[in-house]
């Protein structure tokens, strides 16, 4: 599957007297350099000099390799939303066939991506795919306390019929379960103090229950244990249906349950305790309600730790215009292209490989 044909319908913004170098091209190149390790526009151009012939096997390149300063100017005056749009086209391809799953939804800032004062730093929202494991698409909110627009304007894109939507406790907002509901979906809710009389109120109904019927509790409830990394987890999840006990809850639209997940960590002869509560429209399941809330934390280890570790996202000092979110858009792209290569090897690996062998590269691409 050529992504490159997803990003076909991209509009030229320069003017028709400044187009030496067609905008396909440039793309092209910078994806390619990203996927073989460049971090900078330097790094892009000196990529495409080494790399000209190989590049000239799938576009012509008839002006050759842009300088630096040309590469920054053209990826920063592209419009974001059409390059996102892009991009999510080729996910939303990919998709098909696999079934829907479960898309997580999570913001993360590029803490360098700031121009003047720290605040202005690009704050992204990733939406992820559990089951195939890529980036569907990125939305951006003005810093993190305005997260919740970027969030609703992400649900609006994207096609989430027979979808579990999960997202933190941030974004458990009224707003944001009717539009996950409108669109079709299910959903899980983190419930912490910023919806404290919720929280409040499903505490004490779990603890009324546990104390009047615990059989019902029993039967309602899954644990399981996990071991490795020198620690032992042992969690357990109740799962039981929202009542009319729970007056807030009777608030939020299509929501018809409630979730208590305990987590109990034994490290170095050390014990934490964790309990967390939920809100969901879904029927009684607590081994599904586990596992999506589990699923939910693969956005932040198989996309944002990817993309500060490997793909060094943080430490990315680019600023100039759209320049920042665009490509944020393209590490996503390359993430993407990597994760859905079936060759046995880490995303590190693979970007290792990919500047080294152009047979790679070319796999990891096209294949």
């Amino acid at each position: 599957m050529n992504f490159l044909h997803h990003f076909e319908l991209i509009e030229d913004p320069r003017s028709h007297i400044n187009r030496k170098h067609n905008l396909l091209d440039v793309i092209f190149l910078t994806v390619s350099a990203v996927l073989s390790g460049a971090e900078g526009w330097k790094a892009i151009k000196e990529f495409g000099d080494i790399k000209l012939d190989w590049l000239r096997q799938f576009r012509p390149f008839e002006s050759g390799i842009p300088v630096d300063d040309t590469i920054a100017r053209i990826i920063s005056v592209l419009e974001p939303a059409a390059i996102n749009s892009c991009m999510l086209s080729y996910t939303e391809e990919l998709r098909k066939g696999q079934g829907k799953g479960q898309v997580a939804l999570d913001g993360k800032t590029l803490r360098r991506s700031f121009n003047g004062q720290r605040s202005s730093a690009l704050h992204s929202i990733t939406a992820w795919c559990h089951e195939s494991g890529l980036v569907l698409t990125q939305g951006t909110s003005e810093g993190k306390k305005n997260e919740n627009q970027g969030v609703l304007a992400l649900i609006e894109k994207l096609e989430l019929k027979g979808c579990i939507v999960s997202v933190d406790a941030m974004n458990t907002q009224k707003t944001i379960a009717a539009a996950i509901d409108d669109k079709g979906a299910g959903y899980y809710l983190c419930v912490k103090d910023n919806h404290k009389k919720l929280k409040q109120e499903i505490a004490a109904y779990f603890h009324k229950t546990e104390r009047d019927n615990p059989l019902f509790i029993k039967k309602n409830c899954y644990q399981e244990t996990d071991q490795g990394h020198g620690r032992i987890e042992v969690r357990t999840c109740t799962h039981l249906p929202l009542t009319e006990w729970i007056s807030e809850g009777q608030k939020w639209q299509a929501a018809q349950s409630i979730v208590k997940v305990e987590r109990q960590r034994i490290r170095g002869g050390n014990t934490e305790e964790e309990i967390q509560y939920y809100l969901s429209s879904e029927p009684i399941n607590p081994k599904a309600a586990n596992k999506a809330i589990r699923n939910h934390w693969g956005v932040e280890n198989c996309a944002h730790y990817v993309l500060d570790v490997t793909l060094r996202e943080d430490d990315s000092r680019i600023r100039r215009q759209n320049a920042p979110e665009n490509m944020a858009v393209i590490r996503r792209l390359v993430m993407n292209l990597a994760r859905r290569n079936h060759s046995k090897n880490s995303i590190k690996g693979k970007i290792n490989q990919a500047g080294w062998s152009d047979k790679v590269r070319e796999n990891i691409l096209f294949g």
